[in-house]
């Protein structure tokens, strides 16, 4: 938990969750996306991230959740995926099997008339029940699922803010502190229904390419590694940035890809790569395979 926060909650939990991230997450938020964030938290809607595969969007819920001390649960999303999941699944099939373990033997562990023993709580059915601060759901990749799910999901994440466990005949469960919301999307923002854009706040993430030389100061940092020299970091940037602004790959690495392929540079070989080599724009780039993850971009940068 970190005690200068830079995203603001009235009030801010005195201590970290058990379920907030332990470490830090190596992430550099600029202002802007930082405000997105604090009128997500103010307003209690959620938030829409938009922008191309690492941008960081996905890493963004856990620096709010450490930064902050507050429970985070992620929602991966398929293209099979009901909103229903999110809350709770239940198994009737094992229920129906204990029932019958249990005519054989009376002392099984799990009594089938408890209908709770067969619920099991999704991201945001964990998020409902914090009672003490709100939670940090991240629902990654909402473009995967069907048209149907994002209003769906609307039902959920608006007032009375509840949802009801039909199988165990329980009280509606309310939300006791409504949780943080961050979805993210690959897709343009058309391609989600008007209603659940309305209902969202929305952030386009640009790439941090202005950053890239802080991003890797605070990741060295959280990890605890030795960083390499500043030449090769110069080097480094200036290579990949050069790569990216071409803007003739059919799809451009990303931040992950570039720390992957820095510390490939420092440490893969006896030696690290030297910066003069990588400086020359007519080297072959090294490690391509760190960068390049489609046929077309890998021969465009075949070594020559």
């Amino acid at each position: 938990m970190n005690p200068n926060t830079k995203y603001k909650l009235d009030p801010k939990p005195s201590t970290a969750h058990p379920d907030a991230p332990k470490q830090p997450e190596p992430y550099i938020a600029g202002d802007p996306l930082i405000k997105a964030v604090n009128l997500a938290i103010f307003l209690r809607r959620p938030l829409l991230l938009e922008g191309e595969a690492g941008c960081g969007k996905t890493r963004l819920a856990s620096d709010v959740a450490y930064d902050l001390g507050l429970p985070l649960y992620r929602w991966d999303i398929r293209s099979d995926t009901k909103a229903q999941e999110g809350l709770y699944k239940y198994d009737a099939i094992l229920r129906l099997h204990d029932v019958q373990t249990r005519e054989v033997n009376p002392d099984a562990k799990r009594n089938p008339s408890d209908a709770t023993k067969y619920r099991d709580f999704g991201a945001l059915g964990k998020a409902f029940l914090v009672d003490d601060r709100p939670a940090v759901v991240l629902i990654d990749e909402i473009d995967k699922a069907d048209v149907d799910f994002p209003n769906d999901l609307l039902a959920v994440l608006d007032d009375p803010w509840s949802f009801e466990v039909r199988e165990t005949q329980e009280p509606p469960i309310i939300a006791k502190h409504k949780p943080i919301v961050i979805i993210t999307t690959n897709k343009e923002k058309s391609n989600l229904p008007a209603p659940f854009l309305r209902r969202c706040i929305y952030h386009f993430v640009e790439f941090p390419k202005d950053k890239l030389k802080e991003i890797v100061e605070i990741h060295y940092q959280v990890k605890k590694e030795k960083a390499p020299s500043a030449n090769l970091i110069d080097a480094a940037v200036s290579r990949f940035t050069a790569i990216r602004e071409a803007q003739n790959l059919f799809k451009s690495p990303g931040t992950s890809e570039f720390l992957d392929w820095l510390n490939a540079l420092q440490k893969f070989d006896a030696q690290p790569y030297t910066a003069k080599e990588l400086a020359k724009p007519e080297h072959p780039i090294p490690y391509r395979e760190l960068l390049f993850k489609i046929k077309q971009d890998w021969q465009k940068y075949a070594a020559t």
